[in-house]
């Protein structure tokens, strides 16, 4: 899985997803056949379109079906330390 750079500029966020598929076709070329490397994990809400051009196979997408978190959100960043 990767996160592309935050970016509005989508000619910066497709080449991080470029390069992770190109990434992978060097592996496959270096591994055992019987590892297929078959996913392509990589692409958010924001930018899956570009994503999946690119060769994403598997997407995350909560935010487009969701609606955004509340942030800061209070079980990852608890306002007073536990004790």
């Amino acid at each position: 899985m990767t996160l592309a750079l935050f970016s509005s500029d989508a000619e910066r966020v497709r080449q991080c997803f470029v390069r992770l598929r190109n990434l992978r076709e060097q592996l496959r070329q270096s591994v055992h056949a019987s590892i297929g490397l078959q996913e392509l994990s990589m692409g958010m809400s924001g930018d899956f379109e570009i994503a999946i051009e690119e060769g994403a196979t598997v997407v995350r997408v909560g935010q487009a079906i969701f609606g955004a978190r509340a942030l800061p959100d209070s079980h990852y960043w608890p306002h007073e330390p536990h004790a």
